[in-house]
């Protein structure tokens, strides 16, 4: 358990029996500790990592420390970040007294709230409930590590790798992609777990793009927030809504007024760097509005707001995107509507 609150479990009629043990520990799903059990994908995971004897390995949500034990095998050193203290102390003891005992450190608390140290590589079995911040947080990691590989619910792995025109391609896995190189490696049932999760899993190996894309991470979620909320809509229908039109005029209007030149907008260092403007995506399980919770359009006879519409038209017309739909668009082709609706002094945030 990397991440979450701790809760008191209260004791259920007939006592204990529904308890998972390890090492005289008892696991709670509830908490999201689900452990490795069996050695045959542990060692899957190690050989598929490409971990080096110079490494210093991230892991996440250690447990018992099954997977510790082979991170220490194969790297330099590991360091295990891990929120209950029960977990903590097991791992203090198993390790005690061998040699891997100088080569572990443990942290304890919540993965996404503490400051990560330097590593190399994250290899890691983590809680599903902080998939996405997780992902997000080691993206914004610097120094840049050189890959992740980690275990995710099936279903949000899939949304991760999920390429255009795949039912599952989504904003969570555009955010991601612009980031980072992201490959399935392979599929985990769930009874390889002690106790077993509801859902199966898969393993996915996460690389840093070096050197990052230059654009402001805060206007490509913009755009691609508005994008997906209808991705089987065409994007001429999506940017004809007059709640998006509203909030492109109003950063219009704004920025005209503040006199911000296109490139100062855009090239802002600190507002290019925030990659954690990308992570908000609610788990991204069920993140798309529902095709039929329809807004109100503006229709082309209206006048009023009509100018800036037809700039924003304009706009889709000039790279050929109006009869185009967000769920078949690619990163460049994201990365030139932008770059379009910039020029046009169309902003995102």
């Amino acid at each position: 358990m990397a991440g979450g609150k701790i809760k008191k479990e209260k004791p259920r009629r007939g006592g204990a029996a529904s308890a998972h043990y390890q090492g005289g520990i008892p696991f709670h799903k509830s908490k999201g500790q689900h452990i490795l059990k069996n050695p045959l994908l542990i060692d899957t995971i190690i050989e598929k990592s490409g971990i080096k004897t110079t490494d210093v390995i991230l892991e996440i949500g250690p447990g018992t420390g099954n997977l510790t034990k082979k991170l220490l095998e194969a790297g330099k050193s590991v360091v295990a970040v891990e929120l209950d203290p029960r977990m903590v102390l097991e791992l203090q003891r198993r390790f005690q007294g061998t040699p891997f005992s100088n080569r572990l450190k443990v942290i304890q608390g919540d993965v996404l709230k503490c400051d990560l140290p330097y590593f190399d590589i994250c290899v890691a079995n983590i809680p599903y409930q902080i998939s996405s911040p997780l992902t997000f947080k080691l993206l914004s990691h610097r120094p840049m590590f050189r890959c992740a590989v980690i275990m995710f619910q099936r279903e949000f792995a899939m949304r991760l790798v999920a390429q255009p025109g795949d039912t599952l391609y989504c904003r969570l896995g555009v955010n991601t992609q612009l980031l980072a190189r992201v490959s399935h490696l392979l599929k985990v049932g769930k009874n390889n777990f002690r106790p077993p999760p509801k859902v199966d899993s898969s393993v996915v190996r996460i690389e840093p793009r070096k050197p990052q894309p230059l654009v402001n991470f805060k206007e490509w979620d913009g755009l691609v927030r508005i994008c997906f909320n209808r991705k089987n809509k065409t994007l001429g229908s999506i940017f004809r809504q007059k709640s998006v039109l509203s909030i492109l005029e109003k950063n219009y209007k704004t920025l005209q007024a503040l006199q911000l030149s296109q490139n100062g907008s855009i090239e802002d260092k600190e507002t290019a760097l925030d990659v954690s403007a990308l992570g908000d995506t609610g788990e991204d399980l069920n993140m798309e509005i529902d095709d039929d919770d329809e807004e109100m359009e503006v229709e082309d006879g209206e006048t009023k707001g009509s100018e800036f519409k037809d700039r924003v038209l304009g706009v889709l017309k000039q790279g050929s995107f109006e009869e185009k739909r967000s769920s078949k668009l690619t990163q460049a082709d994201f990365m030139h509507l932008l770059s379009l609706f910039n020029k046009a002094g169309i902003h995102f945030s």
